[in-house]
């Protein structure tokens, strides 16, 4: 789209763009488009122009296929630190969650900075442009607040800030261990006590951290479990009056579905539509074990779903009806949960390939469908539905895939979202541009020159 002002039209020119892109290949939503010039101007895009055969003087070359940013809908930064560790032995989901108490309770604010610091840096190298933190470590061991009592919250922000990523911080109500039961005391750490107390400092950090194209404040439930019934309406309405997302776990476990029945003669997901926790506002996480009056719930509501398949499958927990909650109207986004490896391309295949050993049949997304999830519609889950677009208006970040590595090399350039979704893994990320501005360049982070090191260092202070 051209900036060139006619004359007598009436209408201001145009402010030059402060940076233009010449992308060799450009994913435009629907389709492949060769040789495309985008300009950026204030942290957005403001032209896109086709059929540029030579990169114009002085724009930045992105050779490859060049994507919208990927949104990374779910991540628990901590967990990042069990990768490995966890692998060990056998078990169940509940017995990898008493590995994750132990390094949870070894946190404090500044080596969660460190940590989250490197993780949202890896983030970034794998083509991430932004990340949903669903965050619920809060307080000090033993549920004491810190003198800020969001000195956790304000670690990750930071941490995403220096690593170059945008964050929504979906600020997490945590107050039980269970239908009826108390916090333990891992989970004490977790704990406001009630929704109110968990609202009140909840919006101590969104007054704090106004909203901003790098920081959003939402919100989350972490689970029916976790937040009483009577309580699950003060998180859904603090959300609502703010516009903010609201997240949840949903039915990631057949135990969370069995015990709800116990509780309250529903499903989790008839709990949150009875107390107004579903709707286009909110996503929930992983619907893995779902009755077909679940699905039409999720789907009529139009609340989202956020599958992920690495960490699902990591933890055995089983295969979501993804399908089913799409055609019923759920719009479906993608995350790394418990980071077992931060790979979007991986979620986007793996939540394809795992339908196809269920169902024994292929093609249940096309690989637009499956970038959809990826980019755009898990911005949208986390409050941005002004990015994973290369269109004018939308934030200007960008992800490069190489098309001549060792999984990519012979490709077909106009078949170049199949590459990505079904070849492609994060080691092929080779430009990320953040709100106009380069992340990552040639594979390597701009802000962070060793990112393994900044890994390896902030793991080995957690470890007991």
């Amino acid at each position: 789209m051209s900036h060139e002002h006619a004359e007598g039209s009436g209408q201001l020119p145009s402010p030059p763009p402060e940076f233009t892109y010449w992308l060799e290949h450009a994913w435009l939503g629907t389709h492949v488009e060769p040789e495309v010039c985008v300009e950026v101007t204030g942290g957005r895009i403001t032209g896109v122009r086709r059929q540029v055969p030579v990169p114009p003087r002085g724009a930045h070359v992105l050779r490859g296929l060049t994507l919208p940013g990927l949104a990374n809908a779910h991540s628990h930064a901590f967990h990042r630190a069990l990768r490995g560790t966890v692998q060990v032995g056998t078990g169940t989901f509940w017995t990898w969650r008493e590995t994750m108490y132990s390094v949870a309770d070894r946190l404090t604010p500044e080596s969660y900075f460190r940590l989250a610091r490197a993780v949202y840096a890896e983030m970034a190298l794998a083509g991430v442009t932004a990340v949903g933190e669903f965050h619920y470590l809060h307080h000090a061991p033993g549920g004491s607040p810190y003198q800020d009592p969001n000195a956790m919250g304000e670690a990750l922000i930071a941490a995403a800030r220096e690593a170059g990523i945008r964050i929504t911080l979906l600020d997490t109500a945590y107050l039980s261990a269970g239908f009826g039961e108390p916090p333990n005391h891992h989970q004490l750490r977790f704990s406001d006590r009630t929704a109110e107390a968990w609202a009140e400092r909840a919006s101590l950090l969104a007054d704090a951290a106004k909203p901003s194209e790098h920081t959003l404040i939402g919100a989350a439930v972490h689970s029916v479990r976790a937040v009483p019934a009577g309580q699950l309406a003060t998180v859904a309405d603090w959300a609502r009056a703010r516009s903010a997302p609201l997240h949840v776990h949903l039915s990631e476990q057949r135990a969370e579905n069995e015990a709800c029945l116990a509780a309250h003669g529903v499903t989790p997901a008839r709990l949150l539509a009875d107390h107004g926790v579903l709707g286009p506002g909110t996503t929930a996480v992983h619907s893995t074990h779902l009755t077909e009056e679940d699905i039409a719930l999720l789907g009529g509501s139009g609340t989202g779903t956020c599958m992920c398949p690495t960490t699902e499958r990591d933890l055995a927990d089983g295969i979501g009806p993804a399908p089913r909650l799409q055609a019923a109207g759920s719009p479906l986004s993608l995350g790394s949960d418990s980071h077992a490896v931060i790979d979007l391309f991986e979620e986007a295949r793996a939540m394809e390939l795992d339908e196809r050993l269920r169902s024994r049949t292929r093609g249940h997304w096309t690989a637009a469908a499956l970038l959809r999830a990826a980019s755009p519609d898990g911005h949208a889950a986390l409050g941005r539905p002004d990015a994973g677009a290369i269109e004018q208006g939308a934030l200007a970040d960008l992800t490069t895939v190489a098309l001549d590595s060792v999984r990519t090399a012979g490709s077909i350039p106009r078949l170049g979202a199949e590459t990505a979704v079904f070849a492609a893994t994060a080691a092929d990320v080779r430009h990320v541009v953040v709100g106009g501005r380069h992340l990552v360049r040639d594979g390597a982070h701009c802000r962070i020159p060793d990112v393994p090191a900044a890994l390896a260092e902030a793991v080995e202070l957690l470890r007991g």
